[in-house]
């Protein structure tokens, strides 16, 4: 069994409070749930109107395919125009770690 998450620190476009910021961000994480069917929440930069820290995380069989999930959240997150990845972190946990 491995568990695998995914910080991305996003810049967001054109917004000016924090429920622009909400209507930017609840779309992609509900998108994130619903097509890769794992965990994703807003995990950082809480106070701030145009940065966000998105974690998301899955549990898999076999390690590739929790990378092969991951890098496709990471993709669909980038191909959003209103979003900027600023930067995108992996971490792969096995049961030995």
């Amino acid at each position: 069994m491995f568990t695998g998450s995914l910080a991305l620190d996003l810049l967001l476009g054109d917004v000016h409070s924090l429920k622009e910021k909400r209507s930017v961000v609840r779309p992609v994480i509900a998108e994130l749930r619903r097509k890769y069917v794992v965990s994703a929440a807003e995990a950082g930069h809480l106070e701030l109107h145009r940065r966000t820290l998105l974690g998301v995380a899955v549990v898999a069989a076999d390690a590739a395919h929790c990378r092969e999930v991951l890098e496709a959240c990471e993709r669909l997150v980038a191909s959003r125009p209103e979003v900027e990845v600023l930067s995108a972190r992996h971490q792969l946990f096995g049961l030995e770690d």
